[in-house]
């Protein structure tokens, strides 16, 4: 059991990298560092947009309208940090 849930973990690992990532890309693109044109990064960000867009329009649903700040990244990452402290404190119960 203690294999599935170090499995749990890594994939939670990189759900979080994945966010970050986007958060970063969304960042240098937004000020000019990254330019979409170039097709390596056209197709980094539309595979990354493909991937958490679904989770995003989820919790963009139920948020306030914030203008141009999206919260959404935010929400996604402190729910892999709770998941992440529920199964910790409660690890005695799968094993």
């Amino acid at each position: 059991m203690l294999s599935v849930i170090q499995i749990l973990f890594l994939v939670l690992n990189v759900i979080w990298w994945i966010v970050i990532a986007h958060v970063i890309m969304s960042w240098l693109i937004n000020f000019q560092v990254l330019n979409l044109r170039q097709p390596l990064v056209a197709q980094i960000w539309d595979g990354l947009n493909r991937v958490l867009e679904p989770v995003y329009s989820r919790i963009r649903s139920f948020l306030p309208n914030m203008g141009g700040l999206d919260l959404a990244p935010l929400i996604v990452l402190l729910s892999i940090y709770a998941i992440r402290i529920v199964i910790t404190n409660n690890i005695s119960v799968f094993l």
